[in-house]
């Protein structure tokens, strides 16, 4: 791989942070006893478990429980499947703008017989409230809904849809994976809320999924003494102690990041409106850290390999997406089939700079017409 390059992708997945690196070596050196032991060495790594729950819990600052898992896909299988133990009902709503991980468990739940309705989107691609209100009845069993959407980033009404379903026996699931880190939620009135490490500078294979206490889920693993009953096997202590360590770090001047990314977001918005062909598909209701954009007359899978020539990394729809080249978010916001087939997500972080910015806008440029 080249020395140097420009990553626009944070939104895929972000390289682990030194301080994380650091302490996951400390922990690995110092503390790799198995915490289910009982002797010194092993205590000393259930410690450091237990004070990395607490960490992460107060992060959230809520009461639910933490169980960790290998990311945001089991996280979201567990929550969406395992909802299902000694429950008759079989109608779960969910939306079109869902990630893989949900939709995934979801798609096999329907051929097991659930019955699967999506609630519609208003013009700016938030869940209808009037409509998901008129959905819901005695059969419902489970709203999934995405916090922020991987491909567009659309921030949708989490705390409101709690409210619509509270006190309804109707369980409410999100995927947070793209909110942690970037924005605040208030998960008062979510049950289950799945999300993963990568995405917050720390390890693929670890992320978590908080779980109101008095919800009681079907296991997707059984087996082995582990940090709870609903997910068994040895605990990774040196993974969960580098989640915790990031949750450290995405909460040091969380606010200033903020406020520099969205400094990032507007200069790109501002330079793209200038360039032909160009359409911005990301809305005022979007995170900063997301922009998609469509260069129409431009495939997007080509985009990316000309971007990639000039070491530039961006994405097409969401990595774990499929290989079809039509993005489902934008086509579900835009109703434009063009525009999907053309788009692609920048994504953007406190360690993006303006300087790969403007190397981006100038590759950018010549790609559309030539334009210096």
């Amino acid at each position: 791989m080249m020395d140097k390059f420009i990553y626009l992708d944070y939104s895929a997945t972000t390289k682990p942070d030194q301080t994380v690196l650091d302490y996951f070596n400390d922990v690995v050196n110092k503390s790799w006893g198995n915490p289910n032991s009982n002797y010194y060495l092993a205590k000393d790594s259930k410690n450091i478990i237990d004070e990395a729950a607490k960490n992460i819990l107060n992060y959230f600052n809520t009461e639910h429980e933490l169980i960790f898992t290998s990311g945001a896909s089991e996280a979201c299988n567990l929550a969406i499947k395992g909802i299902t133990i000694n429950n008759n009902k079989i109608k779960i709503i969910t939306t079109e703008l869902e990630h893989h991980s949900g939709m995934g468990p979801i798609g096999h739940l329907q051929k097991q017989g659930y019955e699967i309705q999506f609630v519609k989107l208003t013009e700016e691609g938030i869940v209808d409230l009037n409509h998901l209100e008129s959905m819901l009845d005695d059969n419902t069993l489970l709203v999934s809904v995405i916090a922020i959407d991987s491909e567009i980033g659309i921030k949708q009404p989490i705390e409101e849809i709690g409210l619509l379903l509270k006190d309804k026996d109707i369980y409410f699931h999100s995927d947070i994976t793209q909110a942690v880190g970037k924005t605040t939620l208030d998960l008062t009135n979510v049950d289950l809320a799945s999300f993963s490490g990568h995405k917050i500078y720390t390890f693929k294979g670890i992320g978590g999924l908080l779980k109101k206490k008095n919800i009681k889920l079907s296991p997707l693993v059984h087996g082995g003494k582990s940090t709870t009953v609903y997910r068994s096997g040895t605990p990774a202590t040196e993974l969960i102690a580098s989640l915790s360590a990031s949750f450290e770090l995405i909460k040091d001047n969380e606010d200033d990041k903020y406020l520099y990314v969205q400094k990032l977001n507007k200069k790109l918005r501002e330079e793209l409106t200038s360039i032909p062909n160009v359409y911005i598909n990301s809305n005022h209701l979007s995170i900063p850290h997301i922009l998609n954009i469509s260069i129409i007359n431009k495939n997007s899978n080509d985009t990316q390999k000309y971007f990639e020539e000039n070491d530039i990394f961006i994405s097409t729809k969401t990595a774990c997406a499929s290989n079809t080249d039509l993005s489902k978010s934008v086509l579900a916001l835009t109703k434009d089939e063009e525009r999907a087939e053309s788009s692609v997500r920048i994504s953007l972080s406190y360690k993006t700079t303006e300087a790969e910015l403007e190397e981006f806008l100038r590759v950018l440029k010549i790609y559309v017409g030539g334009h210096l």
